[in-house]
């Protein structure tokens, strides 16, 4: 069984659980834990973390509203919620994390926030700010850093605990303000390692800095050294080892193949990373060499966030679907041939665009899953894509099989 919990555009929250019907049908259970209300309730972050032996979940909405709720099997009960008064029009959350200290959350202007929710509903707040046109923020897994990339920001790696000390006064959010710090090249308070810009092109012109998504790969065993991957809306994916260089230790280019990389996140095997773009494609990234070990066929619509698990992959995307994918390791070499490529198991149909997916609970084997998976390979995926997608027609959430044999 594995089960997920996701957020749509209208601010509803969905506990979406599969269960194995065979070797090769999974059956989703869907669950409403929270009604939606409108576009300015919407989900942009989610995510779960224990608390002692209680299981709860952090949101981030689209006006500027975050909670946090413990839920069970059929609701969610609020547990504090705080507003970003900082968070403009236009602008939104690319941040949201929980660690020991609290519940971290970053908007897209830098406004980093760090809130402690007590037991009588009451919370304290710390408050910091970061540089502005961000794409994304993200929280290491041990807390002591953060990284964010954005547009004409350089991707850049921050103490957790330092960014909170200085006053936010001290920090330059302006154009003016950061392009003088981008010629003195001197880092900010807080600020432990930026990344360094390309050489100039063939005409010996800048190349301009689009990020728009990162993940860490792995978590560090010291606070110098960290392996994170950036995607660009160049489509481009850059790997950075912080204590080897300033620049991209690798930088894979045309990986996206339209609008620039809109997704990237760290698989559960080793030297695995997924990766999406704006127009409707998902890859299985090979961190050694990055080469594309298998892309996902049949998708309509643009990922907008991901889910990985030891065996599957969930996915929500723009065209209003849920989707559960099949996910298999990179080959034990570089060199060597991806027998298996992953599949789209089942997708399910939303009344609302889904926001954001994350993972609740899985359990099922890893070794058990992919032997039940593996098949004729490229051969079954030729028969496969000749044949059309079976619809039905529904007021509600409905589950459409994948394909329909003819």
């Amino acid at each position: 069984m594995h089960s997920y919990i996701v957020g749509d555009d209208l601010g509803a929250i969905k506990r979406v659980t599969y269960t194995r019907k065979d070797n090769s049908t999974w059956q989703p259970d869907t669950t409403s834990l929270s009604r939606g209300s409108s576009k300015l309730h919407a989900i942009q972050k989610l995510t779960i973390f224990k608390q002692d032996s209680e299981t709860l979940l952090a949101v981030a909405r689209a006006n500027g509203e975050a909670s946090v709720s413990s839920f069970t099997d059929e609701r969610i009960e609020l547990v504090a919620e705080w507003k970003e008064t900082r968070l403009k029009d236009g602008q939104e959350f690319v941040g949201l994390a929980a660690g020991s200290r609290g519940i971290y959350s970053c908007t897209s202007n830098g406004a980093l926030r760090l809130t402690k929710p007590g037991d009588d509903g009451n919370f304290a707040s710390e408050l910091a700010s970061l540089p502005m046109r961000l794409s994304e923020w993200r929280l290491s897994s041990n807390e002591e850093v953060f990284a964010y990339a954005g547009d004409e920001v350089e991707l850049s790696v921050w103490n957790s605990e330092t960014a909170f000390s200085t006053n936010p006064g001290e920090i330059p959010t302006s154009d003016a303000s950061a392009k003088k710090r981008k010629r003195g090249d001197q880092l900010l308070p807080g600020e432990i390692w930026r990344a360094k810009n390309l050489p100039n092109d063939s005409l010996n012109l800048r190349q301009p800095v689009r990020n728009s998504a990162l993940a860490f790969l792995q978590p560090s065993s010291t606070s110098s050294q960290h392996h994170i991957l950036v995607g660009t809306q160049l489509g481009d994916v850059r790997r950075y080892d912080t204590r080897a260089a300033r620049r991209p230790v690798a930088n894979w280019v045309g990986i996206a193949k339209a609008g620039g990389v809109g997704v990237v996140e760290k698989g559960c095997s080793e030297n695995e990373a997924f990766v999406s773009d704006k127009g409707c494609n998902l890859f299985a990234l090979d961190l050694r060499n990055g080469k594309v070990s298998f892309s996902y066929k049949g998708l309509s619509g643009a990922i907008s966030s991901v889910a990985p698990s030891p065996s599957f992959l969930a996915t929500a995307s723009q065209d209003r679907f849920l989707r559960l994918h099949s996910t298999f390791p990179p080959p034990k070499q570089p060199a060597d041939q991806q027998e298996n490529k992953g599949q789209v198991l089942d997708k399910l149909y939303m009344k609302v665009a889904p926001t954001v997916v994350v993972l609740e609970q899985a359990e099922e084997p890893l070794e058990t899953t992919h032997a039940s998976l593996e098949g004729d390979g490229d051969q079954d995926d030729d028969v496969w894509d000749k044949m059309e997608d079976a619809e039905v027609e529904s007021d509600g959430e409905h589950r459409i099989s994948r394909k329909r044999k003819i």
